[in-house]
């Protein structure tokens, strides 16, 4: 088993190279990213397609310390593929053949439909939705796969990209109106079975933009994978940047390394989501990379992980050696107690599935520290459920572990598509009873749960063949969401 993977990326804009290390058959995380900006393509869109020499040394000189990273990680399996300005360009082989004498590396043109594909594996696995149409912004082309169900129906690639459109249509002269037919042009090709209400943005302009909003809306949490927003919110935003003048784009919050070709960058996006009809916009901070990546991975597995399979889950299970035992005990009971309060909580099923993961992993703030266990477990589990939730989902589950010893949460979440408060109390509370009465794995055997209901009051019967000594005192401090709820430990 390859224990660390290491893929370069040459792309028109930058060369990146992302190192993912295995923690077991399928689980993995990221352990190193790095760009740089060669733009390979530049110059060429102007010249008939031609690399020209002093981008291809630039790359040589990155592809050359990127080999050399990936080395001191102990990469034991290493992919390189090169997309749009290399698979377009006349003299694409002798600069192949320079990359294979000074570098000792393959490059792998993909073509198009491949690069389309990488993405669509990359989001299909790692982001929160199942369905949607990816949009990658790259330096020379846009690729777009059609989503459903977590399979990849269509692939189709664009020649629109943001270097492409920036020499073509602004470098000379700002030919605004000439950029846009060009782009409509492309965009004619697109089949009308690409309609979709959910766009899954793949490419460092994207991310830019999603950047640009976090700061612009004062978003609480600064995550770009996973950010959702509204085109239709942000319209005058995306006409201001198309429409001003260079000097202008310094007064925005845009990246520094993206304010060059920013302006053809949302261009192309602004145009693409009309086109295509989105309402919502899921930022993806996974692409061709962790396609690629996962495209070897999964390659036994039709390209998708085993259903309720997640791979932030087993990764941190895997690093902060989770006892899985005492873990399963934990989620077994917190599940049971929601089943059995639902007569009261009124929380709808699919907070049952947060809470369930949110209490096998409450223990793994203890590899920190036992003291403050649970401000430990909120941070880790914040920041590194980073595939396949939400960030509503990677908040609230960072909220309940660190209320679920101490009082129930009163302060209104943060982010306002969290459940109401109400449903997060009865959710934090459940937690905290089921690590009050599982305090080692033995205390979890043949606890049964009955609920008893008068006029005034309703009773939670705890029974077990095991003395629960302790949990009753650890229970009579939790905090009830209602003062009508009585428990009761036989």
């Amino acid at each position: 088993m390859a224990k660390v993977t290491s893929v370069i990326d040459i792309g028109s804009n930058s060369a990146r190279m992302a190192i993912f290390r295995k923690t077991s058959r399928l689980g993995f995380h990221l352990i190193h990213e790095i760009k740089s900006k060669v733009r390979i393509s530049e110059g060429c869109y102007e010249n008939g397609g031609m690399l020209q020499e002093i981008p291809m040394q630039r790359a040589l000189f990155a592809l050359k310390e990127f080999l050399d990273i990936a080395k001191s990680y102990k990469t034991t399996k290493l992919f390189c593929v090169a997309t749009s300005a290399i698979r377009d360009a006349p003299n694409a082989k002798e600069f192949l053949t320079r990359v294979k004498k000074e570098c000792n590396l393959h490059i792998k043109v993909i073509d198009g439909q491949k690069e389309a594909f990488y993405g669509g594996v990359a989001c299909a696995n790692l982001v929160h939705k199942k369905d949607g149409i990816t949009i990658d912004i790259g330096g020379g082309s846009t690729e777009c796969a059609l989503i459903q169900n977590g399979k990849i129906i269509d692939l189709i690639s664009l020649n629109i990209g943001t270097i492409r459109i920036k020499e073509l249509f602004f470098d000379t002269h700002n030919d605004i109106e000439g950029a846009k037919a060009y782009i409509n042009q492309e965009l004619a090709k697109i089949p009308k079975h690409y309609q979709h209400d959910t766009i899954f943005g793949i490419g460092g302009t994207i991310r830019a933009v999603a950047k640009m909003l976090i700061k612009h809306t004062q978003y609480p949490l600064n995550r770009i994978h996973g950010y959702e927003f509204s085109p239709k919110e942000h319209k005058k935003l995306f006409e201001k940047i198309i429409t001003s003048p260079a000097h202008k784009l310094q007064d925005l919050p845009i990246p520094q390394d993206r304010i060059d070709t920013i302006t053809s960058g949302v261009l192309i996006f602004a145009s693409i989501l009309e086109h295509l009809g989105a309402k919502n916009v899921i930022t993806s901070g996974v692409g061709v990379r962790e396609g690629v990546f996962l495209a070897d991975l999964l390659r036994n597995q039709r390209y998708q992980f085993p259903s309720g399979f997640n791979p932030s889950v087993a990764s941190l299970q895997d690093r902060f050696l989770l006892q899985t035992k005492y873990a399963n005990q934990l989620k077994s009971l917190a599940l049971d107690l929601f089943d059995t309060l639902s007569v009261l909580h009124n929380c709808p099923t699919e907070l049952r599935h947060i809470l369930g993961i949110a209490a096998y992993l409450s223990p793994i703030g203890t590899i920190l520290n036992f003291y403050q266990t649970n401000l430990h477990g909120a941070y880790i589990l914040l920041n590194g459920l980073e595939y396949g939730f939400s960030h509503t989902q990677r908040e609230l589950i960072a909220l309940l572990i660190e209320y679920s010893d101490k009082k129930i949460p009163k302060i209104p979440p943060t982010l306002h598509s969290l459940p109401p408060l109400s449903q997060i109390q009865w959710l934090s509370f459940i937690l905290g009873l089921a690590q009050c009465l599982t305090k080692a794995p033995c205390t979890r055997a043949h606890i049964t749960l009955t609920l008893e209901q008068n006029d005034k009051y309703t009773f939670l019967h705890i029974q077990s063949n095991h003395s629960l000594y302790l949990a009753k005192e650890n229970v009579s401090r939790l905090q009830k969401p209602i003062s009508s709820l009585s428990i009761h430990i036989h």
